[in-house]
């Protein structure tokens, strides 16, 4: 994944607790890093871990880019 900030390389609990909307983002695919106990997954593997396909990977971080660049506001 192409994330702006360096967020591909931090943890997802950490980028969770930041943004949530990534986590909201996330849960719309079933992927369930809000619930997650662990949480050291890099956010940039976190989408591939679960392998969804390359479709759905595009569409997340498209989801999570365009909420980035809209300086954190969800759409």
């Amino acid at each position: 994944m192409n994330l702006p900030e360096g967020i591909g390389e931090q943890p997802i609990n950490k980028t969770i607790e930041t943004h949530p909307r990534i986590g909201e983002i996330l849960q719309k695919y079933d992927i369930g890093c809000v619930t997650c106990g662990v949480g050291i997954c890099l956010v940039k593997d976190v989408v591939s871990i679960h392998a969804l396909g390359a479709e759905a990977e595009a569409q997340i971080e498209k989801e999570i880019n365009d909420y980035l660049n809209n300086n954190g506001e969800a759409q």
